[in-house]
């Protein structure tokens, strides 16, 4: 009988250690377009125009991809622009280095919104996304990514600018959760995806603990998009791919392999939201990189089995 009980213990325990880990699904995507980009970031689905715009940091370019024509149209403008966000079906938002501009995409023309703090030059905006009542969540790094010299601001739609984080280091991946309780968000160098209980009606946010803890050897967490079931899409850095993980739980779910090493961002477009596209960049990489990974800097697609959410306009 004790010979039995033990054998039923160890079967058991068996079964739990195989049983209870999930290998996560691994997809390669293909090339949507081919590009240079010195760092490609920014993805976001316009909803009112079906097309899908990012950025080039350091080119100073702002595109708009056409998935029927598999090209570009681009805006060039006179300082590093990190962010884009719709507005309207012919208008969008953008974050220049040290200020928020409105874009009229049939004529070119800007207008000024809101200064953002660059500490006399030693400071630009990076990564940043609407919240579901339309304020511009925007955040900042150093030049040289100097620890803790950068924060993350709030600007309203009437050009208010509201200090939410400080003592950041690379503000990157803002995204809400379906109800509307929680935000996500990472200082890249942390590896570690925050959760914030997050206030809708004032946007207040606060601190709610680590949702995912990013695993050593697969880079640095960077620009992330959430789907309709609350997981997290991150492009990470160094990693060569998106990964997404179960916010609750922490798992790793699904990885998508890029063939470029520094994977920036990613959103979720298409007619369903169900196609996930992903930035990448050159910047960093040596020329033996280079030569291995080829398609640096370009933009990848691929449907992952999971559905975006629409972007948040500003208003």
């Amino acid at each position: 009988m004790k010979k039995i009980v033990i054998k039923l213990i160890l079967a058991f325990i068996m079964f739990e250690g195989t049983s209870c880990i999930n290998d996560p699904i691994i997809i390669s995507p293909d090339l949507a377009f081919r590009a240079e980009a010195t760092t490609g970031e920014g993805s976001i689905w316009h909803p009112d125009r079906n097309t899908l715009f990012w950025v080039d940091i350091e080119g100073k370019t702002l595109y708009e991809y056409i998935p029927d024509l598999q090209n570009c149209r681009s805006w060039q403008f006179d300082r590093m622009v990190s962010t884009v966000v719709p507005e309207t079906d012919s208008t969008v938002v953008v974050a220049l280095q040290n200020e928020i501009i409105r874009v009229n995409l049939t004529d070119g023309n800007t207008t000024s919104i809101a200064p953002i703090p660059d500490n006399n030059g030693k400071i630009r905006c990076n990564d940043g996304k609407c919240d579901p009542s339309g304020r511009l969540w925007i955040g900042t790094m150093g030049f040289g990514a100097p620890k803790g010299a950068a924060s993350l601001y709030c600007v309203w739609a009437d050009g208010t600018v509201e200090t939410k984080l400080t003592k950041v280091t690379i503000s990157n991946g803002i995204v809400w959760s379906a109800n509307k309780k929680y935000m996500y968000y990472n200082d890249t160098p942390t590896r570690k995806i925050i959760r914030f209980r997050y206030d809708d009606s004032s946007g207040d946010i606060l601190y709610d603990g680590v949702a995912v803890n990013i695993p050593e050897g697969t880079g640095s967490p960077d620009g992330m998009t959430i789907d309709c079931n609350d997981n997290l899409w991150v492009a990470q850095w160094g990693g060569g791919g998106v990964y997404c993980y179960n916010p609750y739980t922490g798992d790793l779910l699904t990885k998508i392999v890029v063939p470029a090493p520094h994977v920036a961002s990613c959103a979720f477009g298409g007619d369903k939201l169900d196609t996930l596209y992903i930035t990448t960049a050159r910047a960093g990489l040596s020329e033996e990189q280079l030569e291995e990974y080829p398609l640096s800097g370009s933009v990848f697609c691929c449907k992952p089995g999971a559905k975006g959410v629409p972007a948040n306009c500003f208003h």
